[in-house]
């Protein structure tokens, strides 16, 4: 199978992380809070890379310094993310091992702890990759979620896929070469037909997979202003509606 990374996903910059780490009852997580009192929280799921990525905890403390609860469980329950030296032959069978669509019993743990330890009225969830997978899901099966934004993954073979209880907003990189065009334009379709509720598509020029969640140190001079537009719009859908 294809590395659907094309940049270096070995070689990051350090990155100084502003939260903390919690335990809730088997999950770890990585929090991060705003300097005052909310209600408003957002979830993270992360890639294959896992919660401890560096890219991923950026993303939790960006999304928190707008305000949010912000936090990223393990939603890999301490077994071993993708590695940057494992083979990618070997990527089916490690997905059977760690799918998206089963993510319901960890999302409602945290929704446990965002609601009763930290007062949370109003929760949304974000996903890249994998987890951008896992949003997609999580939006057509529970509506404790305000509004989802899906970053670069869709389930696929799932007829009821269309059929999303709040606000989702999708996004995708025009050069990803895991997700094509044909895919994209299907969603549209059958969401224009099938969905109720609010929704988003976006594709950015020139992107391709695990474009928007890079810190600004990593990011290719050419490829900043779309992922900060990416960015940008991720929070102004959050925004929206939480």
């Amino acid at each position: 199978m294809a590395d659907p990374f094309l940049y270096n996903t070995g070689e990051r910059s350090h990155y100084g992380c502003l939260g903390h780490e919690v335990q809730i009852e088997h999950i770890k997580a990585y929090v991060c809070r705003p300097s005052f009192f909310t209600e408003k929280a957002v979830i993270v799921i992360h890639d294959i890379f896992g919660w401890l990525f560096p890219d991923i905890r950026y993303i939790v403390d960006l999304i928190a310094g707008h305000g949010y609860i912000t936090i990223c469980p393990d939603f890999f329950k301490g077994t071993d993310p993708w590695k940057t030296t494992d083979h990618w032959a070997d990527f089916a069978d490690w997905m059977k091992d760690h799918d998206p669509m089963k993510v319901d019993k960890e999302a409602d743990v945290v929704l446990k702890y965002l609601k009763e330890q930290c007062d949370a009225k109003k929760i949304g969830i974000v996903g890249f990759s994998w987890g951008g997978m896992a949003v997609h899901h999580l939006m057509l099966k529970n509506p404790q979620l305000t509004a989802g934004v899906s970053l670069y993954g869709i389930i696929r073979d799932s007829e009821e896929r269309y059929n999303l209880l709040n606000p989702t907003f999708f996004v995708f990189g025009e050069k990803d070469h895991t997700i094509s065009y044909d895919q994209i334009t299907l969603l549209e379709e059958k969401l224009k037909q099938y969905c109720k509720v609010a929704y988003k598509i976006k594709v950015y020029p020139g992107q391709v997979h695990g474009f928007a969640q890079l810190k600004p140190e990593d990011m290719k001079p050419a490829d900043k202003p779309y992922i900060e537009e990416a960015r940008k719009d991720m929070i102004d859908w959050i925004k929206m509606f939480i």
